[in-house]
């Protein structure tokens, strides 16, 4: 065990709290991992893990290690099996990660207890991050503020940029949960200096994208027949999946060479 990975981890306390769920009994012959250790796993797959994000995904109640007396991290096979599942729902259905919690939570994505295996379905899953029908709840702007620890201002601002948009109702402003996720991730990236204007670029940039997809599939979804129009939304969906899996790749292959 190097040694590096057991400083990377120190820290007072389990600093989980009420967070803490059961303890797992390991079976014979399995090994528990240091949060380092467990990061040189999974870089291969997972070019992007980091010790950072995995305390950060422990933060968003998603794990939950056991920790030694003197408050390091131990991350058992089926730690590490759910924080595979966590970062492939990531990765491939681009789900947010309350809606992996709620998955996990219920069930429905299954984690692979060897490490060995494919993961879960993808068609198994609700692509809830991509679903175009519906708005589903509505929240007054205090609640959003509240749930994202946004900047009044900030909202404010990704409203006169077009990035979000609020809808008025007696008096008071809601925001669907599609909304309030940009607000939350609006607000990550204020952390490093992004402000509202600088992500009218993502706006645009979308809004193109729409039209694009949208001309792919009008006829089907202009359609008076309901079994074609069900089917052309799914085909939506699934192309906004594919889609957002394209920029991201695009992505990573720009930072990489800007990484050097």
């Amino acid at each position: 065990m190097a040694e590096v990975d057991i400083r990377e981890d120190r820290s007072e306390g389990t600093g989980v709290g009420e967070l803490r769920e059961p303890a797992r009994a390991e079976r014979p012959g399995q090994k528990s991992l240091t949060i380092g250790a467990v990061c040189k796993q999974l870089e291969r797959e997972f070019p992007d893990i980091s010790i950072s994000k995995i305390r950060y995904l422990e933060d968003q109640k998603l794990l939950a290690p056991r920790r030694t007396q003197g408050g390091y991290r131990l991350y058992s096979p089926a730690d590490l099996s759910r924080l595979r599942t966590i970062l492939r729902l990531q990765r491939d259905e681009f789900l947010p990660l309350r809606v992996i919690r709620q998955e996990l939570a219920a069930g429905r994505a299954e984690t692979d207890v060897s490490g060995a295996g494919k993961g879960p379905d993808p068609r198994t899953l609700r692509r809830t991050s991509v679903a175009v029908t519906g708005e589903g709840a509505l929240y007054r702007l205090a609640d959003v503020l509240d749930d994202t620890a946004a900047d009044p201002k900030l909202v404010k601002e990704l409203e006169d940029y077009g990035v979000i948009k609020g809808r008025r109702r007696d008096g008071d402003t809601f925001y669907d949960d599609t909304e309030r996720e940009i607000v939350r991730a609006a607000t990550e990236l204020a952390r490093f200096g992004v402000r509202g204007r600088n992500l009218r670029v993502f706006r645009t940039s979308a809004d193109r994208e729409a039209s694009l997809l949208e001309q792919i599939l009008a006829p089907a979804l202009r359609s008076r027949n309901p079994d074609r129009r069900k089917e052309a939304v799914e085909a939506l969906e699934n192309l906004a999946a594919i889609v957002s899996h394209l920029k991201y790749l695009l992505l990573v292959r720009d930072l990489r060479k800007i990484a050097g």
